[in-house]
């Protein structure tokens, strides 16, 4: 009989979300092996064997990532009842998540990209479709609201909309990065919303909810 291999001496959820922590303040290039093993409290070669390299950790990480902090920002999308509604609680979910107190104060999609390696090209990318799913998220929001009735836009009007408010909420993050609190966020966000009706139409009604 094969003699059974050593027990595994730590839990992966919590060792993901160790790992997480530490790109998420380092990025991807600034984050060593040696740090996650670290962070993790499992040696490198327990990290090969149960998530693979530095990149395939990090695009688990990145799933992880997704599913908790850069949740609010969608649900806040599906769940509002108009377009409008729907733009401004995405931001401010974001602002909300990139300034909590317990995490570093900008999104990882947006800056815990590599920036020069070749090596790392493949990341890049990973990154940018990862910043394209969210932009075609936010435009889906808008053309539901065009087949919903209570959002007009001109044509090729839609695309510009999307990618006017993806940016907002990806400078909302260089902001926060960069020392902006809550508060000083709002005030982006209250401008960007005050912009909505000269950019998307007459007939995009503001909602009579308290995130109208």
């Amino acid at each position: 009989m094969a003699a059974r291999g050593r027990p595994r001496t730590f839990v992966p959820d919590t060792a993901l979300r160790q790992a997480l922590q530490v790109f998420w303040e380092r990025g991807y290039e600034g984050t060593s092996l040696n740090d996650l093993a670290e962070a993790m409290g499992i040696a490198s070669a327990s990290i090969y064997a149960y998530f693979g390299n530095k990149e395939d950790l990090f695009r688990k990480v990145m799933a992880l990532y997704g599913a908790t902090s850069g949740e609010p920002p969608r649900r806040a999308l599906r769940e509002q009842p108009t377009t409008r509604a729907a733009i401004h609680a995405m931001l401010r979910a974001t602002a909300d998540q990139i300034t909590g107190p317990d995490d570093p104060h900008y999104c990882m999609l947006i800056l815990a990209a590599p920036t020069g390696a070749v090596e790392n090209h493949a990341v890049r990318e990973f990154l940018a479709d990862l910043r394209l799913d969210m932009l075609n998220t936010v435009k889906d929001r808008l053309a539901r609201g065009v087949a919903e009735g209570d959002l007009t836009l001109a044509p090729g009007g839609l695309d510009a909309l999307a990618r006017y408010y993806t940016t907002v909420v990806q400078g909302l993050s260089i902001q926060a990065r960069d020392g902006a609190d809550r508060a000083e966020l709002e005030a982006v966000i209250t401008c960007a919303m005050a912009a909505w009706d000269a950019l998307a139409g007459p007939s995009a009604r503001p909602s009579s909810g308290p995130l109208g």
